[in-house]
């Protein structure tokens, strides 16, 4: 299982809308506890694709985003990524490319701009498995 706090979700849906029609991506740092991940870190990288069906990520963000990651003692989660009008499931080349069996890979549904969807996914063997994500609505005091 994987925890998400609602203004981290609410940040990434306004990156991916404001990228669209390309796929947004990035990265999610936290920590372990258990069975869970709590995420505690969103990253918004580029997509050096611009496309609308795939992305990579920007490797210098990428290295840059690991070593804020760790400077906060946090651990690297895995990346998320838009779907700009698909359901928020896995591509083939989604699934070919996820092979880190220890990281998740989300996914953010735009295609209902109303009703935007988030699923998270783990590689186990040849096909991802969903995994059950919780926005966290508990709200963070900030000083």
């Amino acid at each position: 299982m994987i925890i998400l706090k609602k203004t981290d979700f609410e940040k990434m849906l306004r990156h991916a809308e404001a990228v669209y029609p390309m796929e947004a991506c990035g990265m999610i740092a936290g920590i372990a506890e258990g069975d869970s991940s709590i995420i505690k870190a969103v990253y918004f990288l580029t997509n050096t694709d611009h496309s609308k069906t795939h992305f990579s990520l920007d490797a210098r963000e990428q290295f840059d985003t690991v070593r804020d990651m760790r400077s906060k003692g946090l651990i690297p989660l895995g990346n998320w990524h838009s779907h700009p009008e698909s359901p928020a499931f896995p591509s083939e080349e989604d699934s070919r490319l996820a092979y880190d069996t220890s990281a998740y890979y989300l996914i953010l549904s735009l295609m209902d701009s109303k009703r935007p969807v988030l699923h998270a996914f783990r590689p186990d063997g040849a096909r991802l498995r969903t995994e059950p994500i919780i926005i966290d609505e508990t709200p963070t005091l900030s000083l």
